[in-house]
């Protein structure tokens, strides 16, 4: 899909990085003043704040004046620390994600990597899960599918659980529903493969063809699709989704690790972390 279809969970540019932190540097550039010339030494166990509050009354117009002026000029001659600030902030952004989603996969493991009605493929007693959230009209759940595919040929040992999200457009919510009622016969992965393959845009009457051609029972198909069963897995991922904050597509779990997007080494990042996994165990994957 094109980014301006998806809803986003993207970083912020470096530009509005460093407009974000740029009170922040004044800030704190104006308290090292402070507390370097004018803190008295009763007020230094206070706290920074404390301290600001107890000499900001202190200066005169003009003093404040040159204070801005100091402050100005380091940060023109310095302007590098906006670099290395906006480093820092990305590295505790990471972290705290990282955090974030193990926190929220052990809460919901269950739900996550053995929902009894999820479609899956690969070997369904395999020792790592990977799961997909992803559109049939997404076109970065597209591009990455043939790394997924590599993934389930090559390593016979992987489980993969697919999560229909269908957040772009009510045709993806219609062609996840037969591949759900193809489920039910047995042939979802033939029909997810050729949907997620199709080219322009996917919708009920694609995928009836697509169903057709793999010899469903089409009567069948098009009762199951209304059924309680294709509704209620909707419905569960939609809930799950909610619960980890998941509001774009693909988006890839393989135990506590997230993966976002479809990075050109798709394939090489999740089977990075099967193996890692198999090294290290998991609990529920």
């Amino acid at each position: 899909m094109t980014e301006s279809d998806r809803t986003k969970t993207s970083r912020p540019s470096a530009l509005s990085i460093a407009a974000l932190v740029a009170a922040p540097l004044l800030l704190l550039a104006g308290l090292w003043f402070v507390l370097g010339s004018n803190a008295q030494d009763s007020n230094r166990s206070a706290g920074p704040m404390a301290l600001i509050g107890a000499n900001a009354t202190h200066f005169t117009p003009d003093q404040r004046q040159a204070i801005e002026g100091i402050i100005k000029d380091y940060l023109v001659q310095n302007p590098e620390i906006f670099l290395e600030v906006q480093s820092a902030l990305e590295i505790k952004m990471a972290k705290d994600e990282v955090e974030r989603t193990k926190a929220l996969v052990a809460e919901h493991a269950k739900e996550i990597y053995r929902a009894p009605n999820a479609p899956v493929a690969g070997n369904p007693d395999g020792d790592i899960t990977v799961v997909e959230f992803f559109d049939y009209n997404c076109g970065y759940c597209k591009r990455g599918f043939s790394e997924v595919a590599k993934l389930v040929e090559q390593d016979k040992n992987v489980r993969v659980v697919f999560k229909e999200f269908p957040i772009l457009r009510d045709e993806s919510e219609q062609a996840a529903k037969v591949a759900l009622a193809a489920r039910m016969q047995g042939k979802y992965w033939e029909v997810h493969r050729d949907l997620i393959q199709s080219k322009g845009l996917v919708n009920e009457a694609v995928a009836l063809k697509v169903a057709e051609a793999h010899g469903l029972d089409m009567a069948k198909l098009k009762a199951d699709m209304a059924s309680p069963e294709v509704k209620g897995e909707l419905d569960r991922v939609k809930q799950l989704a909610s619960k980890l904050q998941i509001n774009g597509t693909p988006h890839f779990l393989v135990g506590d690790r997230a993966i976002g997007g479809a990075p050109e080494n798709l394939y090489d990042v999740l089977e990075g972390h099967v193996t890692e996994l198999r090294k290290s165990g998991c609990a529920y994957c």
